[in-house]
């Protein structure tokens, strides 16, 4: 792939992009640029703070309110899952109905007698993986083709 890169004030900027099919890198482009503008403010009491992507274990809906887990704390997100689902980057996953978790901070999988998984990350977070969304979680761990 060639990459041609022109910074100047003469011009709006504008990214193009020619590929022959879309794969992993169109889709990161995408995601970036979609994020290059919004950033993400999570709310602990009545203090804002910026979020980064590679901080947050996972998403998850609570008492119909949606927090992002990190490394030490539990931070309100005001909006809603499917909303923050369309702007993440292809870390993240969506595992069953009310939780959104990051590829990279997943420390296990557990299954059950009756076939369920659930999903342990790095901070001690546990969840099942809905039937629904097992085989995409199984392709994008790499564990299913």
């Amino acid at each position: 792939m060639k990459l041609t890169l022109h910074i100047g004030t003469q011009h709006a900027e504008e990214v193009i992009v020619y590929a022959n099919e879309r794969n992993a890198l169109t889709d990161s482009i995408e995601q970036l640029i979609k994020n290059a503008n919004e950033p993400l403010i999570g709310y602990k009491n009545e203090t804002a703070i910026p979020l980064q992507t590679a901080d947050i274990f996972c998403f998850t809906v609570e008492n119909d309110r949606l927090f992002a887990c990190t490394a030490k704390d539990k931070l309100l997100i005001k909006a809603r899952l499917y909303k923050i689902e369309e702007v993440l980057p292809a870390c993240f996953v969506k595992i069953n109905q009310s939780c959104i978790v990051n590829i990279a901070k997943i420390q296990r999988f557990d299954t059950g007698i009756t076939g369920t998984l659930s999903v342990t990350l790095q901070n001690g977070f546990c969840d099942y993986v809905s039937r629904r969304n097992l085989k995409t979680v199984k392709e994008r761990m790499g564990l299913k083709k």
